[in-house]
């Protein structure tokens, strides 16, 4: 069976179909757009004999003992031929039901054991010449089906017939299993074994680990980091303020933000948060008391530092925008909002729950 793309599509247009009013998806939109079009370039430029194996990392998923994975290979005269794991690879509990299964066939895959050679897995054939429609079907069955909540929780290996690795160039934000190319603090790339060698194993208390990471991230070194009383390391983005938080029991990292504060909490104000949230692809928003908080949890145990890495990135962006929108529409206070004006508090009580303003 082959993935056909009607004529004129651009690779985002077969992949996506949100509504573009989802403004809290589109960073996340526009990661899956990346990665199509990555994979797409790839499958059409490898030569005969390679193969591309993509699987969801179990640990972000929150899947445990289920595997998510699709491999797709290149025979000869340029054509692909795509793997996708089926029930019988699953535990039961994480099997597909019939709804989710007519999803794939809908998608393009054909049934367990119809493409010769396929026996448990979903298969799917078509030609380099189609690369497009093949990357946007499966993007859109690891996104759709499987739940990958961003192409950054995705490892992907490149090799031949014999598993040796081949250089096949970087897809998007999905991490190579050989290596993730990080920028240390001197500029020079820090691949993820350097970085995870600083911070990998139980020995390391996970809030040095934490501080190796974000002090990566932003180029600088751990003595430099901007620390508060508490122990929050904070990462200014914008108008807004991001902080990162370890806590110890249970073993969490939370990644969270103030994003108004002074504001007055009304039945609007709470429809909106719960409406926002509901488009978010992770993390949550809430009010509590005069204050809106932005929060995305990693996990401590097993911590994976691409995990973190991910937070940080979508907070930063999430909330520089939502403080701009969310003041507008409400008022208060941003955090780094000179001359905003605050709503008037109930009862003329003057209490602010804005602890880091």
């Amino acid at each position: 069976m082959t993935a056909e793309s009607p004529a004129g599509d651009t690779p985002e247009s077969v992949l996506l179909d949100e509504p573009t009013t989802a403004d809290l998806r589109a960073k996340v939109t526009e990661a899956w757009r990346e990665f199509a079009s990555a994979l797409a370039g790839m499958l059409s430029s490898l030569p005969s004999g390679a193969q591309i194996d993509l699987t969801l990392d179990p640990t972000a998923s929150g899947t445990g003992a289920a595997v998510y994975s699709v491999s797709i290979r290149v025979l000869p005269a340029g054509v692909l031929e795509a793997l996708a794991v089926g029930n019988a690879a699953l535990p039961a509990e994480y099997r597909m039901d019939r709804a989710t299964v007519a999803e794939m066939v809908a998608l393009g895959w054909s049934p367990p054991g119809v493409l010769a050679g396929s026996r448990d897995a979903f298969g799917l054939r078509s030609e380099q010449s189609k690369a497009t429609a093949v990357a946007a079907t499966i993007s859109r069955t690891l996104r759709d089906i499987y739940g990958a909540p961003h192409p950054a929780f995705l490892v992907y290996l490149v090799h031949d017939e014999e598993d040796e690795p081949i250089e096949a160039g970087p897809l998007a934000t999905a991490r190579l299993e050989a290596g993730l190319e990080l920028v240390g603090a001197d500029g020079a790339e820090l691949t993820d074994e350097e970085l995870l060698a600083e911070v990998a194993g139980d020995e390391v208390p996970l809030d040095e680990r934490v501080r190796t990471v974000i002090a990566t991230m932003s180029k600088t070194t751990v003595d430099q980091l901007q620390v508060d009383a508490d122990g929050d390391i904070g990462i200014r983005a914008g108008s807004a303020m991001v902080f990162v938080r370890v806590r110890d029991n249970p073993p969490l990292v939370d990644v969270f933000s103030p994003i108004l504060t002074e504001v007055e909490p009304t039945e609007q104000l709470y429809v909106k948060l719960s409406e926002l949230t509901n488009r978010m692809p992770i993390g949550r928003l809430y009010c509590a008391q005069d204050t809106v908080w932005a929060s995305i949890p990693v996990f401590g145990r097993n911590f994976q530092a691409v995990h973190l890495m991910l937070a940080v990135q979508v907070m930063t962006g999430l909330a520089d925008e939502l403080d701009d929108r969310l003041h507008g529409e409400f008022g208060g206070k941003r955090f780094f909002g000179e001359g905003d004006k605050p709503t008037p508090p109930k009862n003329g009580d003057d209490h602010r729950t804005g602890m880091y303003l």
